[in-house]
């Protein structure tokens, strides 16, 4: 069965596009087949992967799969490494969320289009954009699951539960299988006190689901992004590297367990 896992948080810069990235590489390094989707008008992860993001014409990105039901997904997809596929965005995505205002059951527009996919793949990852909006609640109906990233800071913890909220309304009204894969902690700072207190904190409010894993902050990631490499490709010695690759055996026994 493919697992389909939403990573979100309407915070921005708190390591979603990283983790997706990241975690593709590492399921692929796993021989997983693995899909990973640009939701995200701003195409970070399109950039991260090699792709120049505003060459793409909208007949190539997420775009068209939100706003075209008769699309044929293959027709969208970008190999960018053995066992890892890429789904594309660019700003035109920005468009999508204006044009399905009036269409019904716009909401699922995503789960319509990556239904057929779901025979090809172990994994497909879903970047989501830092909002709330019909692009994040598309991923959100079309996942299995959600990986939620946590930047270890007080003002990263306080819209986590409106999230949550999300998340159970998303589930109790569109979506019965929905549940979450969990919390990972993310830019965690050693040294300081604030970051060793967030992060006791997450613990004790949220507690088995926080996954025993933390992913520290390092000038290492922003240099494999201009190399368009994940970290693990990277510097894979580098504790980034080793975290994520944690994360997705974690993600993994999971499914076995």
């Amino acid at each position: 069965m493919t697992r389909i896992i939403a990573v979100a948080n309407q915070k921005g810069g708190v390591g979603k596009t990283t983790t997706v990235a990241n975690l593709g590489v590492a399921f692929a390094q796993k021989r997983k087949k693995t899909l990973v989707v640009d939701l995200d008008p701003q195409g970070a992860l399109t950039a991260g992967f090699g792709l120049f993001a505003d060459d793409l014409a909208p007949s190539e990105t997420t775009y068209t799969a939100l706003t075209n039901p008769k699309v044929k997904m293959r027709e969208l997809i970008h190999p960018v490494k053995t066992y890892l596929d890429l789904i594309p965005a660019n700003r035109d995505l920005a468009m999508a969320e204006v044009e399905l205002l009036p269409e019904i059951r716009r909401e699922l527009r995503l789960q319509s289009a990556l239904e057929p996919m779901k025979e090809w793949y172990d994994f497909i990852l879903i970047d989501c954009p830092p909002s709330l909006g019909i692009l994040t609640t598309n991923a959100l109906c079309a996942a299995t699951e959600v990986l939620i990233p946590l930047q270890t800071e007080y003002f990263a913890m306080r819209g986590l539960q409106s999230l949550l909220e999300t998340v159970e309304q998303v589930k109790r009204r569109l979506n019965p299988v929905l549940n979450l894969a969990g919390i990972v902690a993310t830019m965690y700072t050693t040294g300081t006190v604030h970051a060793r207190e967030v992060l006791d904190e997450i613990h004790d409010v949220f507690g088995s689901k926080v996954l025993d894993v933390v992913i520290y902050k390092s000038i290492r990631f922003a240099e494999a992004t201009v190399a368009s490499q994940a970290i693990i490709e990277y510097a894979p010695e580098h504790k980034g590297a080793e975290s994520y690759l944690d994360l997705a055996t974690i993600l993994i026994k999971q499914k076995k367990g």
